[in-house]
C-alpha cells in the first residue's frame, strides 16, 4: 500500500504540474508563444485536470472496504483513459517537431511587424532562412535591406532567424514532451499506478475470500 499511495502522489503532482504550466506559459511571451500554441496549452490543461480528477477518484476508490473493488477497476479504467491522452498529446507534439523547420517558417509568415523585430533583435539574425527571406527592416539588427542581404551564409545559419527559432523549439518541446522527461515521463506513473491497482485488487479479493472461508469455518481460522 506505501507503494501505491506514492505512487497516486506522484500522479497528483503530475496533474498539478502540467496544470501550473499550461497556466504560466499562457503569459505575453513572443518565442514561447510561437512554440506552444493555445492548442498545446489546452491539451496540457485538459490533461493535468484529467490527472487531478483521477487522483480523487482513487482517494475514493482505495478507502472503501475491502468487497467494493467496483471503485478501483473504475479507477484503472480513468488511468487507461489519461495514459491515452498521454501517447496522443506527447506523439503529436513530437510528429510536430519532425518538420519544425518548415512548421515555424509558415508560423514566421503570418507573425507581426513587433514579434519579428524582438526575434531578429534578440538573437541578432535577419530574415528566416536567408537574409532576403521575409527579414524585417528596422530595430538595432536589421536595419536595412542591404545590410540583411549581405550577411554571410555558413553551415549552422547564425545569422539568419531559423536556427535560432527551431533551437529553442526543440529544446523546449523535447524537455516538455518527449525524452522521458515531462508528458511520455507521466506515462510511467500511471502505468506503475494501473498495475499496482490490480495488485491491490487481487490482494482484497483474497483477503475478502479467506474471511468468508473463515466464517464458514466459524471464525477459527486456518490451523
Amino acid at each position: 500500500m506505501a507503494s501505491w499511495a506514492v505512487l497516486d502522489v506522484l500522479m497528483l503532482a503530475a496533474g498539478v504540474v502540467a496544470l501550473a504550466l499550461s497556466i504560466v506559459w499562457r503569459a505575453p511571451n513572443v518565442l514561447m508563444n510561437m512554440v506552444l500554441s493555445n492548442a498545446d496549452l489546452t491539451a496540457g490543461t485538459i490533461l493535468g485536470v484529467a490527472l487531478i480528477v483521477t487522483f480523487v477518484v482513487s482517494v475514493t476508490a482505495i478507502v472503501q472496504r475491502n468487497h467494493v473493488i467496483f471503485p478501483l477497476e473504475l479507477l484503472n479504467w480513468a488511468l487507461l483513459i489519461d495514459a491515452i491522452g498521454i501517447v496522443v498529446i506527447g506523439t503529436f507534439v513530437w510528429f510536430y517537431t519532425l518538420r519544425e523547420r518548415a512548421n515555424f517558417y509558415e508560423l514566421w509568415k503570418v507573425a507581426s511587424r513587433e514579434d519579428k523585430l524582438f526575434l531578429q533583435d534578440k538573437f541578432k539574425c535577419c530574415g528566416y532562412f536567408n537574409g532576403t527571406d521575409l527579414p524585417e527592416i528596422g530595430g538595432s539588427f536589421c536595419t536595412s535591406a542591404e545590410a540583411a542581404a549581405a550577411l554571410a551564409v555558413d553551415v549552422s545559419e547564425t545569422n539568419f532567424c531559423v536556427s535560432h527559432i527551431t533551437g529553442f523549439a526543440d529544446s523546449t518541446l523535447n524537455n516538455i514532451f518527449t525524452s522521458n522527461k515531462q508528458v511520455y515521463g507521466f506515462m510511467a506513473i500511471v502505468i506503475c499506478l494501473f498495475l499496482a491497482t490490480l495488485c491491490v485488487i487481487k490482494k482484497r479479493q483474497e483477503a475478502e475470500r479467506f474471511k468468508r472461508i473463515d466464517e464458514k469455518r466459524g471464525g477459527k481460522g486456518f490451523v
